[in-house]
């Protein structure tokens, strides 16, 4: 199994000088299974590239993994040139909004409407199909089984685990870490703080030991008390989480897309540095566009 990063910013394409050598598309993660099963993990504006790449290789089927529905996560998708070709097959999967009752299939249904894109769903010549996903449970994909969790974010968010022979890979798309909202004198602090617990768990034995873990790493730990609840994670969380997990390496993304190439290597170097004692091992790199890994 191998992936490549085509899009490693968070919240808002940032394409300039100075974010050159990392990229300036948002999410988008390509996963090829030893069978080259071709999975997409979100569909950030990394994804127009990721298109682009398969064009001498149609007909095309693609499975497209959303882990939520914020637009640095979807905005791609109608630029997906495959969709537009008779003989290719596009099949989206993701979760059901328990709050709002939204599945997998209104994203794109709100995007391709006249108000927002030339294009209508109807008007597209390859074969789109939606798969929703059960939380929690697996789903085999040829041979991959990939494994969801619900992770900490104002909307449904899904972490999504892929297992191919013996070898995994994870995927935040963003998380926040738990917080208790109450102060430890709190009468609500114990159960509140036994949910967050219990939650934190699962998504932990989700992750357990995985080859590599791909995590949202947006804010420094002295940016995120200004940035609370926004749903999104630091450094200093993603390396606790490798290493509380015992990820075999870890790769950070979801930039911040007002960091400079320079300030995101300085800023990762400072948590590295701070971590150093207790990663045993543990490998870390700063994702950037066109990075591949083989596992």
């Amino acid at each position: 199994m191998k992936f490549k990063f085509w899009g490693v910013r968070g919240s808002i394409p940032s394409p300039g000088p100075k974010t050159m050598r990392y990229g300036g598309n948002t999410t988008c993660i390509e996963v090829r299974t030893d069978q080259d099963t071709l999975i997409i993990l979100d569909g950030g504006t990394g994804i127009f590239a990721l298109a682009q790449s398969l064009l001498p290789k149609l007909p095309v089927c693609a499975n497209i993994f959303i882990t939520h529905s914020h637009w640095d996560h979807i905005h791609g998708l109608p630029f997906f040139t495959p969709l537009f070709l008779p003989g290719n097959r596009v099949r989206l999967h993701g979760g059901t909004d328990p709050a709002t009752g939204s599945g997998i299939n209104q994203v794109m249904q709100v995007q391709l409407q006249y108000a927002f894109f030339p294009v209508l769903e109807t008007e597209m010549k390859a074969i789109i199909e939606y798969q929703k996903l059960e939380i929690g449970e697996p789903f085999v994909l040829d041979d991959a089984v990939i494994e969801n969790t619900v992770l900490n974010h104002p909307v449904l968010n899904l972490g999504y685990r892929i297992n191919c022979n013996g070898k995994s890979m994870f995927f935040t798309g963003d998380h926040e870490p738990f917080i208790n909202p109450h102060p430890q004198d709190h009468p609500e602090f114990a159960q509140a703080q036994a949910v967050i617990d219990a939650e934190q768990k699962a998504i932990d034995e989700r992750i357990r030991n995985v080859d590599a873990l791909i995590v949202d790493c947006s804010y420094t730990r002295e940016e995120y008390p200004g940035k609370m609840h926004w749903g999104h994670g630091t450094y200093d969380s993603a390396f606790e989480m490798a290493i509380r997990t015992g990820a075999k390496a870890l790769y950070c993304t979801h930039h911040e897309p007002t960091r400079s190439d320079d300030e995101l290597e300085a800023v990762f170097l400072d948590a590295k540095t701070r971590f150093a004692d207790r990663m045993q091992g543990m490998q870390a790199f700063l994702a950037y566009e066109g990075l591949e890994v083989i596992l």
